[in-house]
């Protein structure tokens, strides 16, 4: 199958001028989950464009497929009855999208990929351009299907331009593309400092002090065993854990007095947990899942004026730790003794001014501002070039014909 990828986009300068485009994202992540690069991003995105946020499916009939949670961000959720054979799936989720588009009178969009897996179901339609925001190395996370390897391989062909999520990744993706960009976790300072020391969630406390916390996604990424080890050599100090446990057995995690295991969160709520601990900390295990990770998180803590000790992640190590804003330490030992350095320096004012400076020039808005002018540059590049998609036995690849079309 050939055709052209952008026949809307080729009269697109109104369009794209005017911001006269929607926006539909394939996420391997529901929205719901955690609130984190997706959510920030696009809900900003949605402030001029819709936004159509399609997740994985539910094997259900009996669920609520498009739930609308703005004025411009539709959450969408394809049920398939269960037991649908498994080859049958890509053909179920094209004809969903297909209907999606029609319902909701779709006609300029842009397709924006978390998830590489989602091309197999989206290689005949026609976006005005192609965005892979690649925020993690998906195929090194436990339970990846052995066929995210090729399918991203396909989108990095397809993407008209790829952002990632951090640094490190970027490095190691950097040759897979000519267009693309490191954009790493930012912050919303204004958020993450509301909090007020002193008034207490009603589930942390009773919890003493000395306080340790830690929020996120629970799973493979954390060094269960470290956290054990801490939590038996600091008796006197209490580890708070706030976060849902996936893709691990809850009965895994180490049980005693000093670990506080608080369930998930809010994101409204989290500066007030924030506020009242005496240092962040993010036990990460070094292995295969944590080698390009840029943990959102570590200016969140920052933000919420508390000292964070990390494990050596390579986007926490460049550039907070090399700027003594984080503590880095590997084992339990060096651990504790981070620990007690930053439970020190929590209410120095030298630290904190280091830190405010930093933050300053770090911020999802600018974050944002900066992708959607490299977004609509791009678009703009490529009205005057005619675009082919091949169609290949393990998807498509797309071939730029050097012919101008202006």
């Amino acid at each position: 199958m050939t055709k052209s990828l952008n026949n809307h986009g080729l009269n697109s300068k109104n369009i794209v001028d005017n911001h006269d485009f929607d926006v539909i994202i394939f996420s391997h992540l529901r929205w719901d989950f955690v609130y984190q690069r997706p959510q920030h991003l696009l809900s900003r995105f949605s402030k001029q464009n819709r936004v159509f946020f399609i997740e994985e499916p539910v094997f259900s009939t009996d669920y609520k497929t498009i739930d609308k949670k703005s004025e411009n961000i539709y959450v969408v959720t394809p049920a398939i009855r269960q037991g649908a054979p498994h080859e049958d799936i890509p053909e179920i989720l094209n004809r969903f999208l297909h209907s999606l588009i029609s319902k909701y009178r779709i006609q300029n969009y842009l397709f924006w990929y978390y998830d590489p897996m989602a091309i197999r179901f989206t290689n005949d339609l026609e976006p005005i351009a192609v965005v892979y925001d690649c925020m993690d190395e998906l195929s090194l996370f436990k339970g990846a299907p052995p066929s995210l390897i090729e399918n991203e391989r396909i989108l990095f062909k397809m993407a008209d331009v790829v952002f990632t999520g951090g640094n490190n990744l970027y490095e190691a993706k950097k040759h897979h593309h000519k267009n693309i960009f490191a954009f790493p976790s930012s912050i919303d300072k204004e958020h993450f400092s509301s909090g007020t020391k002193g008034s207490d969630p009603e589930d942390q406390m009773n919890i003493p002090h000395n306080r340790v916390g830690f929020f996120g996604v629970i799973d493979e990424r954390m060094d269960i065993e470290l956290l054990k080890q801490l939590a038996e050599r600091m008796t006197d100090t209490h580890f708070i854990i706030i976060g849902p446990v996936v893709k691990i057995d809850q009965s895994d995690l180490p049980v005693a007095d000093n670990i506080h295991y608080l369930g998930p969160k809010p994101y409204a709520d989290l500066p007030a947990y924030l506020a009242n601990w005496d240092v962040a900390f993010m036990p990460f295990a070094i292995n295969d899942s944590t080698r390009f990770i840029s943990p959102t998180k570590t200016p969140e803590f920052l933000a919420a004026g508390i000292p964070v000790v990390s494990s050596p992640i390579h986007d926490v190590v460049h550039p907070y730790g090399d700027r003594g804003l984080v503590y880095i330490a590997d084992g339990a030992r060096e651990f504790h003794e981070a620990i007690n350095k930053a439970l020190a320096i929590k209410d120095n004012p030298g630290w904190k001014k280091k830190v405010d400076e930093m933050l300053m020039h770090n911020s999802w808005d600018l974050t944002w501002s900066k992708m959607r002018e490299k977004i609509i540059g791009t678009i703009k590049k490529k009205k005057q070039k005619e675009v082919l998609r091949i169609k290949t036995p393990t998807g498509f690849f797309v071939k730029e014909k050097k012919k101008m079309i202006g």
